[in-house]
């Protein structure tokens, strides 16, 4: 799994959090305008960036995308209704739902169509004068198959510019752009829902996007101003470590558009001969007689939210031993200083180079070592 919950989600690459540590360290002009000399808001720095990558009106961020949600519902929906397909009302990591988000902004929920089939018509049906906002949420962690149906975005929009009633998109996982790999080719970017008409649309930052945790709210001006009007904002703004790991991770997309240096991005692109060559020097470097190694192909998944039932197919190091069950290794593994995690899946118990950040191969060496001279002493 590439973006781990309980692993702290987006790795992030040594020199992205090199910058950022050193920016944070010492005083910056982080609520400063050094043009007028007067006091600033620190979510401009990164209005200025995220405008310019994907060409929205303007940007506004708070720490996590549940907050940004609830931002945005408070906002326009405080007392009023809140229109969403019932096929959308999520659960998000941590027994989080939807409804309960919408309960606790002061929105009132009102479910349209059914769990597998919502047209156009069953929102405007529902619309009425109470009512403060449509929602679309991507469905970014379960997918429903068979017979469905569900607007288009496109749909909404022109339903939402007929009514005035805001429209927000909840796109989740942070893509920032239509991507050509495979395992990402079902996820709404953040571009395209920007380019459709969406009146606000926001995102997590430590999920595709490869950044810290930050929920990310881009859009129209107007709208975009009433939600940085909160009282709330206050109490959901980013830290400043937050903003300059954010700041970086945005910059590095805007000078690379796709990038290396975005650990996640890497690790979802990253091809099979390159994981194979990764995997066989470790093989290679391997002196234990107690353990048995071998590379064999698996599946990886995106994980976090996103890109539900995507498999990306690719090689991984088998190990076993006839002197310690696979969760004995595990175990050992596990405990290790730094631990490394590892799984077990059909009696194999896996290590995926894939999630494994370059130069971080000689602690797995080593590991494995100390684990087999153990068990080699029994």
């Amino acid at each position: 799994v590439i973006i781990h919950t309980n692993l702290g989600r987006a790795p992030m690459s040594r020199t992205i959090a090199g910058k950022a540590l050193d920016l944070a360290a010492g005083y910056s002009n982080l609520e400063l305008d050094l043009d007028k000399g007067t006091r600033g808001h620190r979510d401009r720095h990164l209005e200025k960036l995220l405008t310019r990558l994907v060409g929205c009106p303007a940007a506004t961020v708070c720490n996590n995308n549940a907050a940004a949600l609830l931002l945005i519902l408070n906002t326009f929906a405080l007392g009023k209704k809140v229109l969403v397909s019932r096929g959308e009302l999520v659960e998000i990591g941590g027994s989080f739902r939807i409804p309960e988000i919408m309960q606790r902004s002061g929105a009132r929920l009102q479910e349209v169509g059914t769990t597998n089939k919502t047209r156009k018509e069953d929102f405007a049906q529902a619309l009425d004068e109470e009512t403060g906002l449509i929602l679309s949420v991507h469905p970014s962690n379960y997918r429903i198959v068979g017979f469905t149906q569900s607007p288009t975005l496109e749909q909404l929009v022109a339903l939402s510019d007929q009514t005035s009633v805001p429209l927000a998109h909840d796109v989740g996982s942070g893509l920032l752009f239509d991507s050509p790999d495979p395992s990402l080719q079902d996820e709404p970017s953040v571009k395209s829902s920007l380019e459709q008409g969406a009146g606000l649309v926001c995102f997590s930052g430590d999920k595709v996007l490869g950044g810290p945790q930050a929920g990310i709210i881009l859009g129209k001006r107007e709208l975009l101003e009433k939600v940085r009007r909160n009282p709330m904002m206050r109490a959901l703004r980013i830290d400043k470590v937050t903003c300059a790991l954010l700041e970086h991770t945005l910059l590095e997309y805007e000078q690379h558009r796709e990038t290396r240096a975005i650990e996640v991005r890497r690790m979802i692109s990253i091809s099979g001969a390159e994981l194979r060559t990764r995997t066989e020097k470790v093989v290679a470097r391997l002196q234990s007689s107690a353990l048995d190694m071998n590379i064999e192909d698996s599946e990886s998944v995106v994980g976090g939210g996103s890109a539900p039932g995507q498999k990306i197919v690719g090689p991984v190091l088998c190990v076993n031993s006839s002197l310690h069950t696979l969760n004995q290794i595990e175990e050992g593994l596990r405990l290790h200083q730094p631990p490394i995690m590892v799984r077990i899946d059909k009696d194999r118990l896996l290590i995926d180079l894939r999630t494994v950040l370059e130069g971080e191969e000689e602690e797995i060496v080593a590991a494995l070592e100390k684990l087999g001279a153990g068990i080699g002493r029994r």
